[in-house]
Protein backbone atom coordinates (compact mmCIF):
# COMPACT_ATOMS: atom_id res chain seq x y z
CA UNK A 1 0.00 0.00 0.00
CA UNK A 2 3.19 2.06 0.84
CA UNK A 3 3.74 1.85 -2.88
CA UNK A 4 0.50 2.85 -4.46
CA UNK A 5 -1.36 5.05 -2.39
CA UNK A 6 0.56 7.82 -3.45
CA UNK A 7 0.31 7.15 -7.32
CA UNK A 8 -3.55 6.77 -6.71
CA UNK A 9 -3.96 10.14 -5.12
CA UNK A 10 -1.96 11.59 -7.96
CA UNK A 11 -4.31 9.98 -10.64
CA UNK A 12 -7.32 11.12 -8.81
CA UNK A 13 -6.07 14.78 -8.90
CA UNK A 14 -5.27 13.85 -12.73
CA UNK A 15 -9.09 12.28 -12.97
CA UNK A 16 -10.53 15.13 -11.01
CA UNK A 17 -9.70 17.70 -12.58
CA UNK A 18 -10.26 16.13 -16.17
CA UNK A 19 -13.57 15.31 -14.91
CA UNK A 20 -14.10 18.94 -14.11
CA UNK A 21 -12.52 20.29 -17.35
CA UNK A 22 -15.58 18.20 -19.10
CA UNK A 23 -18.07 19.09 -16.93
CA UNK A 24 -17.76 23.04 -18.30
CA UNK A 25 -16.97 21.93 -21.90
CA UNK A 26 -16.69 25.45 -22.53
CA UNK A 27 -13.06 26.55 -22.95
CA UNK A 28 -12.01 28.50 -19.79
CA UNK A 29 -9.11 30.57 -19.04
CA UNK A 30 -6.13 28.02 -18.23
CA UNK A 31 -6.73 29.03 -14.57
CA UNK A 32 -9.96 27.26 -14.49
CA UNK A 33 -7.26 24.33 -14.62
CA UNK A 34 -5.41 25.65 -11.98
CA UNK A 35 -8.36 26.27 -9.19
CA UNK A 36 -9.18 22.31 -10.13
CA UNK A 37 -5.65 21.03 -9.76
CA UNK A 38 -5.54 23.11 -6.76
CA UNK A 39 -8.40 21.89 -5.26
CA UNK A 40 -7.52 17.94 -6.25
CA UNK A 41 -3.87 18.17 -4.76
CA UNK A 42 -5.53 19.75 -1.82
CA UNK A 43 -8.11 16.77 -1.53
CA UNK A 44 -6.06 13.70 -2.23
CA UNK A 45 -2.31 14.09 -2.10
CA UNK A 46 -2.34 16.49 0.99
CA UNK A 47 -5.86 15.50 2.81
CA UNK A 48 -6.98 11.74 2.02
CA UNK A 49 -3.33 11.09 1.87
CA UNK A 50 -2.60 12.99 5.31
CA UNK A 51 -5.64 11.16 6.93
CA UNK A 52 -3.87 7.77 5.61
CA UNK A 53 -0.69 8.29 7.17
CA UNK A 54 -2.66 9.09 10.46
CA UNK A 55 -4.31 6.12 10.29
CA UNK A 56 -1.25 4.11 9.78
CA UNK A 57 1.03 5.95 12.43
CA UNK A 58 -1.41 6.07 15.16
CA UNK A 59 -3.38 2.27 14.59
CA UNK A 60 -0.85 0.46 12.81
CA UNK A 61 2.94 1.83 14.04
CA UNK A 62 4.35 -1.35 13.63
CA UNK A 63 3.36 -1.83 10.03
CA UNK A 64 4.32 1.82 9.21
CA UNK A 65 7.66 2.30 10.57
CA UNK A 66 8.73 -1.49 8.53
CA UNK A 67 7.36 0.38 5.67
CA UNK A 68 9.84 3.53 5.99
CA UNK A 69 12.89 1.10 7.20
CA UNK A 70 12.28 2.05 10.60
CA UNK A 71 12.07 0.50 13.89
CA UNK A 72 8.79 1.33 15.73
CA UNK A 73 8.65 4.46 18.18
CA UNK A 74 6.46 6.28 20.32
CA UNK A 75 7.04 9.32 18.39
CA UNK A 76 5.03 8.14 15.46
CA UNK A 77 1.80 9.10 17.35
CA UNK A 78 3.32 12.54 17.18
CA UNK A 79 3.89 12.05 13.14
CA UNK A 80 0.40 10.50 13.37
CA UNK A 81 -1.02 13.58 14.54
CA UNK A 82 0.68 16.40 12.66
CA UNK A 83 -0.64 14.13 9.43
CA UNK A 84 -4.03 14.17 11.14
CA UNK A 85 -3.97 17.77 10.98
CA UNK A 86 -2.74 18.12 7.61
CA UNK A 87 -5.18 16.02 6.69
CA UNK A 88 -8.02 17.92 7.74
CA UNK A 89 -6.61 20.57 6.71
CA UNK A 90 -6.26 19.77 3.83
CA UNK A 91 -9.82 18.44 2.88
CA UNK A 92 -11.10 21.91 3.99
CA UNK A 93 -8.77 23.50 1.20
CA UNK A 94 -9.87 21.39 -1.29
CA UNK A 95 -13.56 22.73 -1.10
CA UNK A 96 -14.00 24.98 1.98
CA UNK A 97 -11.37 28.05 2.13
CA UNK A 98 -10.07 31.29 0.71
CA UNK A 99 -7.14 31.76 -1.26
CA UNK A 100 -5.60 32.70 1.94
CA UNK A 101 -6.23 29.61 3.75
CA UNK A 102 -5.27 27.43 0.96
CA UNK A 103 -1.99 29.50 1.40
CA UNK A 104 -1.72 28.65 4.76
CA UNK A 105 -1.95 24.59 4.55
CA UNK A 106 0.75 25.24 1.64
CA UNK A 107 3.23 26.58 3.90
CA UNK A 108 2.23 23.45 7.02
CA UNK A 109 2.80 21.11 3.81
CA UNK A 110 6.03 22.88 2.55
CA UNK A 111 7.25 22.37 5.76
CA UNK A 112 5.93 18.80 6.83
CA UNK A 113 6.85 16.80 3.88
CA UNK A 114 9.84 19.10 3.01
CA UNK A 115 11.06 18.27 6.37
CA UNK A 116 10.29 14.22 5.50
CA UNK A 117 11.72 14.56 2.38
CA UNK A 118 15.20 15.61 3.29
CA UNK A 119 14.78 13.08 6.61
CA UNK A 120 14.22 10.27 3.68
CA UNK A 121 17.19 11.46 1.31
CA UNK A 122 19.39 11.69 4.66
CA UNK A 123 18.09 8.21 5.27
CA UNK A 124 19.41 6.82 1.73
CA UNK A 125 22.59 8.76 1.91
CA UNK A 126 23.40 7.58 5.28
CA UNK A 127 22.41 3.79 5.88
CA UNK A 128 21.42 2.94 2.21
CA UNK A 129 17.88 2.48 3.33
CA UNK A 130 15.43 1.71 0.08
CA UNK A 131 11.75 1.02 1.99
CA UNK A 132 9.23 1.57 0.04
CA UNK A 133 7.95 3.82 2.45
CA UNK A 134 11.52 5.82 2.31
CA UNK A 135 12.53 5.85 -1.10
CA UNK A 136 9.63 5.21 -3.07
CA UNK A 137 6.65 7.34 -4.45
CA UNK A 138 6.15 8.66 -0.29
CA UNK A 139 9.50 10.40 -1.10
CA UNK A 140 8.84 12.19 -4.73
CA UNK A 141 5.43 13.15 -3.30
CA UNK A 142 6.83 14.67 -0.66
CA UNK A 143 8.67 16.79 -3.06
CA UNK A 144 5.87 17.06 -5.38
CA UNK A 145 3.27 17.87 -3.59
CA UNK A 146 4.36 21.43 -1.96
CA UNK A 147 5.88 22.75 -5.61
CA UNK A 148 2.76 21.80 -6.92
CA UNK A 149 0.73 24.17 -4.35
CA UNK A 150 2.89 26.72 -4.08
CA UNK A 151 3.34 27.00 -8.04
CA UNK A 152 -1.10 26.13 -8.11
CA UNK A 153 -1.12 29.16 -5.46
CA UNK A 154 0.45 31.37 -7.51
CA UNK A 155 -1.15 30.96 -11.06
CA UNK A 156 -4.69 31.22 -8.65
CA UNK A 157 -3.68 34.21 -6.35
CA UNK A 158 -4.99 37.56 -8.52
CA UNK A 159 -8.52 35.64 -9.59
CA UNK A 160 -9.03 34.10 -5.98
CA UNK A 161 -7.18 36.31 -3.59
CA UNK A 162 -10.17 36.55 -0.91
CA UNK A 163 -12.50 34.98 -2.87
CA UNK A 164 -14.24 31.77 -1.72
CA UNK A 165 -14.06 28.56 -4.19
Amino acid sequence: MVFWVPILAYAAVLVGTAAGLLIHRAPGPPRHAAHLLLRYVNLFPVGLMGLWAALGHIAFPAQSAAAIGWAPSPFQTEVGAANLGLGLAGTLAAFYASWGFRAAVAVMTAGFLGGAALTHVFQIAQTGNHAAGNAGPILYTDVLTPLLLVILLALTFRSDRGART
